[in-house]
């Protein structure tokens, strides 16, 4: 928020004239106070997330029953080989996403995040269609409105509370997994990767890779959520900074330890991998139940309903912002951007828990299993697409600062992307590989079953959304593609406080052991 001085009023009222001259005062106070230049003409949201939540919730975020399920059908359909290599690619993209990303959400931390971004340096239809496909693909469980009917606070700590539940549950399975491996349990024995060796550990070729891909993406998902919070958080450059370097090794770390145990563990031929229902499915149930071990499988149970709930609330809190950014920007009716005195965008959130609730009961009709493989596949497919739109949006915002000759990346703890464009260009290399997989695996190796358009489909249905809704959005509303040189580097800007510059100057005076734990503190 603008402070209340003459110099603030100065620049809201050049922000409707020239953003050049606007962008000059924010630069002569930027090293004086902290400044916030919101829009709010339809409310805005309360700064509520403290650092510690950001902390704690990046550290459990989107870690759900993806990494339960998705990772026995994988091994099923790809073997530990091909699994391995497919989740090792996608977890690598949540680095890329997370540098390129972070680096506009902390200079401008608005809730819309990559949707408004996209809006102002890319083009209006490009932020139309992938705005449209990430409030769409999200499944949520209705007991979750309770939780946004209070303010956001309660939202942030029930998220922490939950994260703090799934690092636990995750400790657990890593030393589950030596234990079996070792031979734990009454029925256990030592496994020495006989399950590498003795069955193919790439089944299916590529077209075994491509599955594997496609659901460790669904897996680990897109980490836009982290992002969406840097709207919504006290110190955006200090919570936003430690979350780009948390995320990253949280999720290469849960992901890839799994799967190389389930790869040890479970052979690929085991029917119990397609053939169970919800947890039953898991490689690390199966483990467990061969070992003999009883009790485990209740604690994942409960561990699965616990990471089901924090990502239903999840994709409430993301889509309903999302919605949010589309109407404030106008490329949907402006009335769903009011956000009442409580920081809840009202009319978002009820479209959002409407359409949960008709999603949720759809998945029980007798059909519901194919609406949600229909719905699977659309989030898969709009998370990598969506990484290639945050890669076009971040070249397009360094065009923007050369164009504008803005200093914003050489100010006082400015934070930039590690060698930029390093993790873009990687970004969009993997997601590039991500589109072909998709491709493959809807037409199918042809050599062994025939092609059948509604398994095309329903792989790409994800691509045909957000591809259509763009191209229909520019052509009805003929949308410009943004220039560069009058791009907009003014609205949301946000430079550091003296408080927060503070904060920043103590926390790097620390020696490396005392900000090393800064990542492991969980209170």
């Amino acid at each position: 928020m603008l402070p209340k001085t003459h110099d603030a009023d100065q620049i809201g009222r050049k922000l409707d004239g020239s953003k050049e001259n606007g962008l000059q005062e924010v630069q002569s106070l930027k090293e004086s106070q902290a400044i916030d230049i919101e829009d709010d003409r339809n409310g805005k949201f309360h700064r509520s997330f403290t650092p510690r939540q950001v902390h704690i919730i990046s550290l459990g975020s989107n870690i759900g029953s993806g990494v339960f399920i998705g990772t026995g059908k994988a091994l099923a359909l790809g073997g530990p080989g091909n699994m391995v290599i497919a989740y090792l690619a996608v977890c690598s993209c949540v680095w890329a996403v997370l540098q390129t990303l972070f680096e506009m959400t902390i200079a401008f931390p608005t809730s819309g995040n990559f949707i408004d971004y996209t809006d102002r340096w890319v083009d209006p239809a490009l932020a139309f269609g992938a705005g449209f496909a990430e409030w769409l693909v999200t499944i949520f469980i209705v007991v979750t409105a309770a939780i946004f009917f209070l303010p956001n606070k309660a939202f942030a700590w029930f998220e922490y509370i939950t994260s703090l539940i799934k690092v636990a549950l995750f400790v657990l399975i890593i030393i589950l997994g030596i234990a079996l491996v070792a031979g734990a349990g009454p029925e256990g024995s030592v496994h020495d990767g006989s399950n590498w060796t003795e069955l193919p550990a790439f089944k299916n070729g590529f077209f075994g890779f491509a599955n594997c891909a496609l659901l460790a993406t669904w897996a680990v998902g897109d980490q836009v959520f982290i992002g969406i919070m840097g709207g919504e958080a006290e110190s955006p450059r200090f919570s936003m900074g430690h979350a780009a370097k948390l995320v990253p090794f949280r999720v290469n770390f849960v992901f890839m330890a799994s799967v190389i145990f389930i790869g040890i563990l479970v052979p690929s031929n085991d029917d119990r991998l397609l053939g169970g229902s919800g947890v039953t499915a898991s490689p690390f149930i199966i483990a467990v139940n061969d070992a003999g071990i009883s009790g485990i499988p209740d604690i994942l149970n409960a561990g699965m309903i616990t990471g089901i709930l924090a990502i239903a609330a999840e994709g409430v809190y993301l889509s309903s912002r999302v919605l949010r950014t589309m109407a404030h920007q106008k490329l949907i009716p402006e009335v769903l951007a009011k956000v009442d005195s409580r920081g809840r965008p009202r009319w978002a959130l009820a479209i959002t828990l409407a359409t949960s609730i008709l999603l949720t009961y759809l998945n029980l009709t007798p059909g519901g299993i194919t609406a949600f493989n229909w719905l699977v596949s659309i989030t898969s497919a709009s998370f990598f697409v969506n990484w290639m739109i945050i890669c076009l949006t971040s070249w397009r915002f360094h065009q923007a600062l050369v164009a504008q000759n803005d200093s914003l990346l050489s100010e006082v703890y400015a934070w930039k992307s590690w060698m930029w464009p390093t993790a873009p260009g990687w970004l969009m290399t993997v997601s590039t590989l991500l589109l072909v997989s998709c491709i493959a695996a809807g037409v199918g190796d042809l050599r062994v079953t025939d092609f059948d358009i509604k398994v095309f489909l329903q792989y790409m249905v994800g691509i045909i959304i957000i591809v259509s809704f763009t191209l229909a959005y520019k052509i009805i509303m003929r949308t410009p593609w943004r220039d560069p040189k009058t791009a907009d580097l003014v609205t949301g800007r946000r430079t550091l406080s003296e408080a927060e510059i503070s904060q920043l100057d103590a926390y790097y005076s620390m020696p490396r052991w005392r900000r090393f734990g800064t990542y492991v503190q969980v209170w």
